[in-house]
């Protein structure tokens, strides 16, 4: 123990005991400065603590156990409130996609890998108007479906019978654009008139929760691969079923993948 101008100071190592933290944690979190060191030595780069800022610490370690990230911490350490609600928030987010991916794996173990019945379409070109959104990786796709749904649908809430055809990118990367069409030849505010490209499709199509469609893409693309058909996108999904009257088992997708150059 280091007898400092405030009191004791403690090594790092007897200051990681205490606080319950790693000796590289500590160095760690005082590169960020989140917990600084009371004193180094200037010759020698040790870093001593006092014993007081051991509460500070273990508050680190309390929250690090919950999942808070450092940038949170730092917020919390320094009295700022309601910084937590939005990381309780991405836990139950991804609460709700473990509980989504375990629904899946459910109908797999059931179900066994997934298959499709496969059939060739004839798709003519359609007029759409488009909003496009994009996701941070393919788990976020849902979300930025979701969000451009909302966007195109209130813009277009004049224009019935509504026909939605969501367009993916084969290549998941990140980030992932998608796109949102709505089949008509009306201006829509907020998106983008274009022509959706007829041609022969390979369809499958899905029946149950919009979260579960990429086993029926996976049997889609297995499909193509197996006949020899090189995979173009994007992926359509025509969302045949209103999801305000549908249970979502009982949801009707067709996914179309297109097999030749498109006219």
């Amino acid at each position: 123990m280091l007898k400092g101008m405030d009191g004791d100071l403690l090594p790092i190592g007897q200051f990681a005991r205490l606080g319950r933290l790693s000796v590289k944690q500590l160095r760690r979190y005082d590169e960020l400065g989140l917990l600084v060191p009371a004193y180094v030595d200037e010759q020698t780069g040790y870093r001593y603590y006092r014993p007081a800022q051991a509460r500070e610490a273990l508050s680190i370690g309390l929250l690090r156990s919950l999942d808070v990230p450092l940038a949170v911490i730092g917020h919390v350490l320094s009295g700022a409130t309601g910084v937590l609600a939005g990381v309780r928030d991405d836990l139950e987010a991804e609460l709700a996609r473990r509980r989504r991916t375990i629904r899946a794996l459910e109908r797999v173990m059931a179900e066994g890998l997934p298959s499709a019945q496969i059939r060739l379409v004839t798709e003519p070109a359609r007029r759409v108007a488009i909003v496009r959104e994009s996701a941070a990786g393919p788990q976020d796709i849902g979300r930025a479906t979701s969000a451009a749904v909302a966007r195109l649908t209130s813009s277009a809430s004049g224009l019935l019978p509504v026909q939605l055809i969501g367009l993916f990118p084969i290549d998941m990367g990140e980030p992932v654009p998608i796109g949102v069409a709505l089949v008509t030849g009306e201006p829509v505010s907020g998106a983008e008139l274009d022509v959706l490209p007829g041609g022969v499709f390979a369809c499958a199509t899905h029946i149950g929760p919009y979260d579960q469609i990429s086993l029926t893409a996976h049997a889609l693309l297995s499909w193509c691969a197996e006949h020899g058909h090189p995979a173009h996108g994007p992926i359509r999904e025509v969302y045949v079923s209103d999801p305000a009257t549908t249970a979502p088992e009982q949801f009707v997708t067709h996914l179309m993948i297109p097999l030749e150059e498109q006219s």
